[in-house]
């Protein structure tokens, strides 16, 4: 298979994620901008390794749970979720807010743990598949403030100020608004994102290191998010320090994932882990 071939298997199967319903052949030609034949052709490939489905009423396609499986078996094998599980869980009842854990992976970080800490009226829970936009993020502007200013800048300037998909109104929109956030972040200990990854919500995250060294490199973010009417700026301090806090925790933590996985898991609570994820909403 070549490498242009590779790269259209991939835009297909990303067309495909996060789809509720099947894709007629015709809308996934159009949308990953190849001819219906070919389409047809590699998802054909796919049905038979069993990594998408056709329906046989509507004729469309959509991924089947084997990515899922996939994604599933390499998050235990590296331990992940089972430590930062650990940490988030009591986050979370600290702060009585949603919590995420993301890792760095090369010039990106993807969530991989979330603890839900709010138990009543405004619950904000949203889709651990959404990509971490870094700019308009407090995850990725606390990652990005661990970096060489120049290195932060490149990376986000690479992807590109506009997404294409929906933010909020207070976003970053220029590289000057990036540094002098960026700025801020390395000056206060922590970042903020008020209404910038989406409307109505407040979140504050920190990085955690690989290790205990305060000069290894930063493994992650930590960060505590929710509705604009509960976070507001009298509560940053209180937030910010559990953060630090469980920050410290996780860089003491982070050498032991692959070496003990099971016994972490086992000591994490699990009152709080099988929430059914929605939109921000009454809770």
């Amino acid at each position: 298979m070549t490498v242009a071939a590779v790269d259209r298997c991939l835009s297909l199967i990303e067309a495909l994620a996060g789809e509720p319903d099947p894709i007629e052949l015709g809308v996934l030609a159009e949308r990953i901008g190849m001819p219906k034949s070919a389409t047809h052709r590699m998802l054909a490939t796919l049905v038979e390794r069993g990594y998408v489905a056709q329906d046989p009423v509507t004729q469309g396609y959509g991924l089947t749970l084997h990515f899922s499986i996939l994604a599933f078996r390499n998050l235990d094998v590296r331990g992940l979720p089972d430590v930062g599980q650990v940490v988030l869980d009591r986050l979370a009842r600290r702060t009585g807010e949603y919590c995420r854990l993301s890792v760095v992976e090369g010039e990106r970080l993807v969530w991989v743990a979330r603890a839900q800490g709010a138990t009543a009226g405004l619950r904000y829970e949203p889709d651990m598949g959404q990509e971490v936009v870094l700019h308009t993020t407090a995850t990725g502007k606390a990652w990005l403030a661990t970096l060489p200013e120049s290195e932060a800048l490149r990376i986000v300037c690479a992807r590109g100020f506009e997404t294409g998909t929906a933010l909020g109104p207070r976003r970053l929109k220029t590289v000057d608004e990036l540094r002098r956030h960026l700025d801020e972040t390395r000056a206060r200990g922590y970042a903020l994102a008020v209404e910038e990854g989406e409307p109505g919500t407040v979140a504050l995250a920190v990085a955690f290191r690989a290790d205990e060294d305060p000069t290894a490199p930063a493994a992650g973010t930590l960060s505590v998010a929710g509705p604009l009417v509960r976070l507001g700026p009298d509560r940053n301090e209180a937030i910010a320090a559990a953060l630090l806090e469980a920050a410290r925790e996780m860089a003491q933590l982070w050498p032991l994932r692959k070496r003990q996985p099971r016994r972490l898991a086992a000591v994490a609570p699990t009152d709080e882990r099988n929430i059914p994820p929605h939109q921000l909403r009454a809770g």
